[in-house]
Parts: structure tokens; C-alpha cells; sequence
């Protein structure tokens, strides 16, 4: 085919952007995605909307020829959050200029996105994973529209990871689009799939010569049409080493483009130019690639090591001991080095008069530097906590000089208190915002978890502490924070309270909490911002003026939410169970599974490692991005680098532990769907366990049910058998041990690390348990590949939703999983009174396996539902609305 015959795909925004044989390589930008910037995320679940807008902006600015827009999110209501970015981008010339790129899962926010889109866009995507008629239908609504369309290479068997399964959804998608729908070819972008190389599994070594060769055959026999790919995924199995990766994202690309290969996600900034490859690199990164011969991969790695010793090697620099003594405290500080700060804090000391000026001078000079480089944006949270630890390490030689000499203990910034309410266990994010307090002279009372109302104040008062921070991840210490700020109120003290936590929301505070306490109550939204609050609330020059403006905007949004709850609308329960998910049991094959009963398994980490999915690890630290992406990043890639690194280290550690083990207790039981939302599960032949569920109240348009877990049960009434799974995970064996020796050592860098590294495996051992019971015990899908990147994107059948969780609210609802597992009994983990788990690093939940079963969120419930739960269950109302609190749309 000439090239002056290729019909170019035509874009806009204000301006074309025309994209011929001729082209450059068009790269993606999105960071205007929700589930890939944590920032973006922030600011659209708080309604920043013109601070987002700067996000795309720099996208553009950065040479970003499309953008991403991605608003999947389960707090977010994504469809609103779609056309009202949209809308804002039309009034912004400067960003608006490029093409758009509506990115979703969910049909209604595509379609809402295309109905306010400028130009002419790009949708992604659609796919045959449900079928030709759903992949027609949304196809023909895209052309109605005018936008271009990105199709994944899926279909109903699953992903294409092979040449011919590519070509084969390829051709298919392409003929059913360009002769049935009538699509305009030069609109079509396929997704070929871009998988790992170098992993040491067969199956995964043509990786790359299949993408290659399948892009080559389709620009052959599929005029017209573009292809793109995640460029990243392809040295996936090289994360932590920037210079492999870097030369493999070139040499693919390279080639890749030479096929056909001319849109894609990729950091320009970061690519390297092909011919500047060293070529003994160059050579070992293209065997693998093209998978030249069996060694290539392994000679690879070897070569990557010694590359990794080099670059450790020439980064060793001792020349800043050199500086004089307060540029050496003040170098160790910001560094983050704690080698030689016992030397040098005593050789201070010698000078000083007193023991004291040591802290009050070159330390907290020190550590001033270090609070106004995070305040900057120049220091990242993980430097900020090792900024800590050297401080820690400093202060500890003093203290016992300090406390022989008598002198009079020096002046701070402020004492806080900080606690994780009663019935909850979680603290590592009240730990991080302690150690910026600290870092920023705060002095911190740490009560831990836990930690009760009476204890609580009772502290307060006797140490006379100027804020009091709480803290708490579960749904049931959003009620116990409430009841503190009440009691705070009772006993007419005005102490400013700090909310903190997973559950915890700006909204919440507002509408709960400052409006049962006298007293100034700020929602802390991560420690990047706890110095600017706590300062505000108690440097006297501004506090009167920051307390009005922060009553002035609560009052403002409790309003907002107040008025919006009034004109809210629900169903009656009985029609919204009317209403339900209507699924035709009689042609429905349920997968009968291969051993029902209870089974226990233990895993090491090497098992796991391939399950992990880093993203939430970085996020934890405030550390923006998408893994492994954000390790590339030019702005946070050095730091995310050392943080994956020193993960690495502690999951060695565990590695090498003899006693450390990752358990799992599961069960798969016959189970019934009953008439109002229960599930019955068989526990045994002479006992039955029930589930009881919720059921989405709002009202639907577009024919769209109202969803209840319930619903994926095949219903008693039908006469047909069908299977449920329940199960539990932990990796927290003898973490909270670990943590507590590291802190000890003033180390709580380390403290904070081991736990979220043990968290990222609890969740890869849920991950990795519901992929062996798909394939294997249960056995519905016994021919699904375990791809990370697949699992992560939920790209296979069955769903694992938690008690506490969107769909399953109440958090009660543990008890019955605890029940039929005994979960306590075989893996040691237990249940807080307010059903937090011990060890938090924990995963429990149950396993639906029919193909429409999907995640959802409850939303908004009336006082009827409430009734008829607490019926259904036996419970009090008032105890059932403990539970089901923040899903009520009103309270009496």
C-alpha cells in the first residue's frame, strides 16, 4: 500500500492535529487520570477543579499531543466529574487546543464525556470482552458522535497475548467495525497489547516479537488504521534499573515504530536516543527483545547487576564531609545520612555551652531546611521521614547530656496529641503526619491505636496539649471521632481538633464533627499538609483569622450538602428490589467447583512478588504516579527509585525470615440468593450461615437496575445450585514486632516501611488467592494467564468484594466470614470491637464468580432499608445504623 493512499487520522481540539505516515511517534499524556496521579485524584474528589485544570495544562506544556481523561474512581461520581472538567478544558484555550482522550470502563461516562467534548476526540476504549452485540452497539454511538476509537485487543476468550490471537481480534474488530458499523478505518487505533519480555516464563519471551510482528501485519492488511501501546509495560520485569529500561523503551519503540506502531503512552523525557545505546547494552536488550537465543534473558540480568554496581559505585561521595561543622549536621539532615552524625552532634556539643543549643541551633537549622524544602515541593515525603530519623538519632545522643545538666526544657512550635480512635488498629498515616509535625518542631504525644475518648482527653488536658489529631481508616471511626469531638464539647474545652484518615473527608468533617464542637475542627487531607494547618491554628498573628475562614468554608459545605441531601430522591426498598439485576438462570452455566469446603494455603514472597501492584505503595508517600511509570518520572523518578529499593530490601528480609509467612483461609460453599437480599450460605450439612446485603436506592435511568450483591446468587426460587467463596489473607505475621524494633531505634522510616510493604502483600496474596481459586479451585476460568497488569484492571471473570467496601458497607458484616472460616482459630486474625482486623496487614472478603457479577457502590439508603436490615439481621435499629451511618441519607 503507498503511503500517499493512507486516509490520516484527523483529530482536534481547537487545533487538528493530523496524523500521517509522516508523523512523529503522538504521545499520550495522562496525568489527567485519576487512577494514575494521586494529585488529580485529590483535587476532583475535593472539587478543585481550576487547580486540576493546571495539570492538563502542564501535559500540554510539556509537549503532550493528546490527553487522558480518566474519572474512574468509586468516590467519585464519574460522570459529573467528566462533563465539568470537559466543560472547564473548553474555556482554556491553552489546553484546549489538543485533542481529548476520554478514557473509561463505564459507558455512561464515555457517553457523557463525548456529549461535551469539543472537536474531535478519542475513545478509550471498547472491546469484544462482552460479545459482538455490545461492542456493535457502543461502536455505532462513537460514530454518532465523531470520535476516534481505541480497541483493545480482547475479546470474549480473554486478552491476545499471542501473534495469532492478536491478529485474530485484530481482523475481527477491525471487519465488524469497517463493515457492519460502517466505521471510517482511519478512525481505528487497535491496542495490540505491549506485555512484559525477560520474566523467566517461556510463555512470555515472544512478547515483544509478537507485538511488533502483529503491528507489521496489521498496517499491511488493515489500511488505514493506527496502533498504539503501553511502551513501560515492556521492561516491566526491569524495575529499579533506569538504564536497562530505558534502553529497552528506545530499541522497542525503534522498532515498533518501524512496524507501524504511531500512537502511545511514554515519557519523552526519559527515552533515550537509540543510537546513543551503548552497544554491548544494545546488543543484550535487542536478544531479549527479539528473544534471539535462550540465554538472552538471563545474560541480561547479569548485565543489569553489573550496571546497578557501577552506578552505586560512582554515587558514593564523601567530599560534603569536608564542610565545616553546621553544613556537615545540616547535609546529614536534608540527606537523610545518619553515618556520622553521632561524631559530629558531639563534636557540637563540645563547643556549646549547653548540651541544649546543640538542638535549638544546628539541628533545628537543619531540620528547618528540611521543612522548607518539603513545604517547596524540592524534598519528597520518604526523604522528609529519613530527615527524621537522623534528627531522632541526633537527639538521643543529647538527652542524656541534656538531663544532667538540668537546664530548662527549650521551647517548640506546639504539642499534639495524636491517637487512632477505639476500635481501630491502623496508624501507619497518623505515623507519617507525627514524623512531618516533628520534623517542623512540633512535639508529639503518640498515644497509638486504639486509643479511647476518656484516654484521649484525659491526656490532652494533662499535658496540656495545644491540638489533638485524630486518626482512623475504618467507616466506624468516622461515629467514634464524633463522639470525642462531643465529649471535647461536654466538658466545655475547645482544644483544636485535626481529622485524619482513609475514611475521613472534608464533607464528613464539616457536617459531623464541626457541628457538634465549639472548638476548630480541620480535616487533614495528607501530612503534606499538616505543618500548614497546625501553624495556622497556633501562630498567633493569623490563628483568629484561619479559624473564622475555616468555620466560614465548613459552614458553607455543610450547607451545600444539607440542601443537596433534601432534593436527593430514593426508591422505596420494595421497588428498588423490583428493580433488580435480572439474570436468565435457566441458560446461566454455573461452574460446579473442584473441591467445595474449606482449604488453608501459605505462600513465601517470592510466590507473591509477581502479584504486587507498587502504585498504592507510592501513593502512601505522597509519591505521585503511576508504578513502574512514576520511577521514570522526572520529577519524582530518583526518590521512587531509592523508596523501591529499600522495599526490596525488607521484602529480602522477609524472604530470608524462617518464621514469616503469607496465610490464607478460604472456603467455597453452596449458596441461595433469599427474596430480600440475603444470601444463604451452606456452611456444612446441618448449618447455614446468611449474608445479608444492600441494595442500591437511587433512582436509575436508562433501564439500569438496582444492584445488590444478592443478585449474583442464583435465587432459591430457581431450583438451581450455586457456589459462593469466602475467604481471609494476612502477611502480618510479626510485622507489628518489626515496626515496633525499628522505632525503638528512632528509625521510623523503617517502622513505616515494613508495614506498607506488608500491607502491598496482603493485597498481592488476595490477588493471587482469588487467581489460583479462578483457575483452580473453584476452576471457572482454568485457562486465565496471571498478568499483573490484567489483574489489576479487573480484566477477568469473578469479583472479591470486602465487607467495608462499597458494595458491602457494613463493616459487621466480617462476623460472617469470621463464622464460616473460623478465621481467628486457623490464621490468628482477629476482629476489633468497631471489626477492624489484627494484623492490619489483612484481607478478607467474599468470591462471586458469575460473568456479570461486577464492583459497585451502595450509595445513599433510606430509613426503610435501615428497618429492614436491622430486621433481616436481628439487630437493634440503632445498632444497625451504627453500621450503615455513612450510607444514610438522613438520621433521626
Amino acid at each position: 500500500m503507498e503511503l500517499k493512499n493512507i486516509k490520516p487520522l484527523k483529530l482536534a481540539g481547537l487545533e487538528p492535529l493530523v496524523i500521517t505516515p509522516e508523523s512523529n511517534f503522538i504521545n499520550v499524556g495522562e496525568r489527567t487520570n485519576v487512577a494514575g496521579s494521586k494529585l488529580f485524584l485529590n483535587l476532583i474528589k475535593e472539587h478543585r477543579y481550576e487547580e486540576a485544570l493546571q495539570i492538563a495544562r502542564d501535559q500540554v506544556e510539556n509537549g503532550a499531543q493528546i490527553i487522558d481523561v480518566n474519572m474512574d474512581d468509586g468516590l467519585i461520581d464519574g460522570v459529573h466529574a467528566m462533563t465539568t472538567f470537559l466543560n472547564l478544558i473548553a474555556s482554556e484555550p491553552d489546553i484546549a487546543k489538543v485533542p481529548i482522550m476520554i478514557d473509561s470502563s463505564k459507558w455512561e461516562i464515555i457517553e457523557a464525556g463525548l456529549q461535551v467534548i469539543q472537536g474531535k476526540g478519542v475513545v478509550n476504549s471498547i472491546s469484544l470482552k462482552e460479545g459482538e452485540t455490545d461492542f456493535i452497539d457502543k461502536a455505532k454511538k462513537i460514530k454518532r458522535y465523531g470520535a476516534a476509537v481505541i480497541v483493545m485487543a480482547f475479546d470474549e476468550k480473554g486478552q491476545a497475548d499471542t501473534y495469532e490471537r492478536r491478529l485474530e481480534i485484530a481482523q475481527r474488530s477491525y471487519h465488524i467495525l469497517t463493515q457492519t458499523v460502517g466505521f471510517p478505518p482511519e478512525d481505528i487505533i487497535l491496542d495490540l497489547n505491549i506485555f512484559p519480555v525477560g520474566t523467566g516464563m517461556d510463555e512470555h519471551r515472544k512478547n515483544a516479537v509478537h507485538f511488533i510482528e502483529a503491528t507489521r501485519w496489521v498496517k499491511q492488511h488493515l489500511p488505514h488504521c493506527s496502533v498504539s501501546g503501553g511502551v513501560s509495560n515492556v521492561s516491566f520485569s526491569f524495575r529499579g534499573n533506569q538504564s536497562i529500561r530505558e534502553a529497552m523503551h528506545a530499541s522497542f519503540l525503534y522498532h515498533a515504530y518501524q512496524a507501524g506502531m504511531n500512537i502511545g503512552i511514554v515519557n519523552p523525557a526519559l527515552l533515550t536516543d537509540y543510537d546513543s545505546i551503548p552497544k554491548d547494552l544494545l546488543e543484550k536488550v535487542e536478544d531479549v527483545l527479539f528473544d534471539r537465543h535462550p540465554d538472552a534473558t538471563e545474560n541480561l540480568l547479569k548485565f543489569a547487576e553489573n550496571l546497578k554496581s557501577t552506578k552505586k559505585e560512582s554515587k558514593i561521595d564523601t567530599s560534603w564531609r569536608k564542610l565545616p561543622l553546621d553544613e556537615r549536621i545540616n547535609w546529614a539532615l536534608v540527606k537523610g545520612l545518619d553515618q556520622y552524625i553521632e561524631t559530629d552532634v558531639e563534636e557540637a556539643r563540645l563547643r556549646s555551652k549547653e548540651p541544649l543549643d546543640v538542638i535549638e541551633n544546628e539541628l533545628m537549622n537543619g531540620m528547618k531546611n528540611v521543612g522548607d524544602l518539603f513545604g517547596s515541593g524540592k524534598m519528597f515525603l520518604p526523604q522528609v521521614v529519613k530527615s527524621a530519623r537522623v534528627m531522632k538519632k541526633a537527639v538521643a545522643c543529647l538527652t542524656p547530656f541534656i538531663e544532667a545538666s538540668k537546664t530548662k526544657k527549650r521551647a517548640n512550635a506546639g504539642k499534639i496529641l495524636l491517637a487512632t480512635v477505639k476500635g481501630d488498629v491502623h496508624d501507619i498515616g497518623k505515623s507519617i503526619v507525627g514524623v512531618v509535625l516533628s520534623c517542623n518542631d512540633f512535639e508529639i504525644v503518640d498515644l497509638g491505636v486504639m486509643v479511647p475518648a476518656d484516654q484521649i482527653i484525659e491526656t490532652a488536658v494533662r499535658e496540656q496539649v495545644d491540638l489533638i489529631g485524630l486518626s482512623g481508616l475504618i467507616t466506624p471511626s468516622l461515629d467514634e471521632m464524633v463522639h470525642i469531638a462531643k465529649e471535647l464539647d461536654r466538658l466545655n474545652l475547645d482544644i483544636p481538633l485535626l481529622i485524619g484518615g482513609a475514611t475521613t473527608s472534608k464533607v464528613h468533617t464539616a457536617v459531623k464533627i464541626a457541628s457538634v464542637y465549639k472548638g476548630s475542627v480541620v480535616h487533614v487531607h495528607d501530612a503534606s499538609r499538616a505543618v500548614h494547618i497546625a501553624g495556622s491554628l497556633l501562630q498567633k498573628s493569623i490563628q483568629t483569622e484561619f479559624k473564622k475562614s475555616i468555620s466560614a468554608e465548613y459552614t458553607e459545605i455543610r450547607n451545600h450538602y444539607l440542601h443537596q441531601t433534601k432534593q436527593k430522591k430514593l426508591l422505596r426498598i420494595n421497588e428498588a428490589r423490583r428493580n433488580r439485576l435480572q439474570i436468565n438462570w435457566r441458560d446461566t452455566q454455573i461452574e460446579v467447583p473442584k473441591t467445595l469446603g474449606i482449604h488453608s494455603l501459605e505462600w513465601d514472597v517470592k510466590t507473591l512478588l509477581p502479584f504486587i501492584d507498587w502504585t498504592p505503595f507510592f501513593h502512601s508517600w505522597n509519591v505521585s504516579g503511576t508504578y513502574p511509570k512514576l520511577l521514570e518520572d522526572s520529577l519524582v523518578g530518583a526518590e521512587a527509585q531509592k523508596l523501591y529499593q529499600d522495599a526490596m530490601s525488607h521484602l529480602n528480609l522477609l524472604a530470608a525470615d524462617p518464621h514469616w509467612k503469607a496465610q490464607a483461609i478460604f472456603g467455597l460453599f453452596k449458596a441461595q440468593s433469599l427474596p430480600n437480599d440475603i444470601i444463604e450460605i451452606e456452611k456444612n450439612k446441618s448449618e447455614k450461615v446468611n449474608s445479608y446485603t444492600l441494595r442500591q436506592q437511587s433512582s436509575k435511568g436508562n433501564a439500569k437496575p438496582n444492584l445488590s450483591l444478592s443478585d449474583f446468587i442464583a435465587p432459591v426460587d430457581s431450583g438451581i445450585q450455586d457456589y459462593i467463596g469466602a475467604f481471609c489473607v494476612t502477611t502480618g505475621n510479626g510485622i507489628e514486632e518489626k515496626a515496633q524494633a525499628y522505632s525503638r531505634e528512632n528509625d521510623d522510616y523503617n517502622a513505616i516501611l515494613i508495614k506498607l510493604v506488608a500491607d502491598r502483600l496482603a493485597e498481592a496474596a488476595a490477588e493471587y488467592l482469588h487467581h489460583l481459586v479462578r483457575t483452580d479451585y473453584w476452576g471457572y476460568a482454568p485457562h486465565e494467564k496471571p498478568e499483573l497488569e490484567t489483574l489489576l484492571q479487573e480484566n477477568y471473570q469473578g469479583i472479591r468484594p470486602a465487607p467495608g467496601y462499597p458494595a458491602c458497607p457494613d463493616h459487621s458484616e466480617k462476623m460472617q466470614i469470621w463464622n464460616l472460616l473460623a478465621v481467628e482459630r486457623e490464621i490468628g486474625v482477629s476482629l476489633t470491637e468497631s471489626m477492624a482486623m489484627y494484623p492490619t496487614a489483612s484481607v478478607a472478603g467474599y468470591m462471586f464468580s458469575h460473568s456479570e457479577a461486577k464492583y459497585f457502590g451502595i450509595g445513599k439508603i433510606s430509613e426503610e432499608q435501615a428497618e429492614d436490615y436491622a430486621k433481616r439481621k436481628g439487630f437493634p435499629l440503632t445498632e444497625a445504623k451504627k453500621w450503615l451511618r455513612p450510607n444514610l441519607l438522613k438520621e433521626s
